[in-house]
């Protein structure tokens, strides 16, 4: 149960960084004020209602405004991230230190209260009582 706690937790651990360093971009298309798509990491699908930008004839200029719009919102994840100094220790440090972190875990380590020496052993076919022939009584 320990051993599967912590498991599960590690993977956590490690899509808890992912997700935080992680960056991504939201992309919505409204129709006016309405929101008509939302979409990650890609464009947005249109409303299909999207005007020319312009429409020009030899005498007059015609400008029609689009009533449509995309908005783009960009989610920053974390640039900068705390790199351990286990690396730039030298070998003998590295040794020391692992040598006591295995030490110091197994300081802890209980011994079972109930230990059998015996109990691997089949015992003999007792076919009568052993004290009584022997004649040996414990006071």
């Amino acid at each position: 149960m320990k051993k599967a706690f912590g498991k599960i937790a590690s993977i956590l651990m490690s899509f808890v960084v992912l997700l935080s360093t992680m960056s991504f971009t939201v992309n919505s298309h409204f129709c006016g004020d309405m929101l008509v798509g939302t979409s990650y990491f890609v464009k947005a699908e249109s409303c299909g209602m999207d005007m020319q930008q312009e429409k020009r004839s030899d005498e007059c200029s015609v400008i029609k405004k689009d009533c449509c719009q995309d908005v783009a919102s960009v989610v920053e994840g974390q640039d900068t991230l705390k790199l351990t100094s286990f690396d730039q220790l030298s070998f003998d440090h590295q040794v020391f230190i692992a040598s006591f972190y295995f030490s110091y875990i197994n300081l802890f380590e209980g011994i079972h209260d109930k230990v059998i020496p015996f109990k691997d052993y089949t015992p003999p076919l007792v076919v009568k009582d052993i004290h009584v022939l022997d004649e040996v009584y414990l006071i």
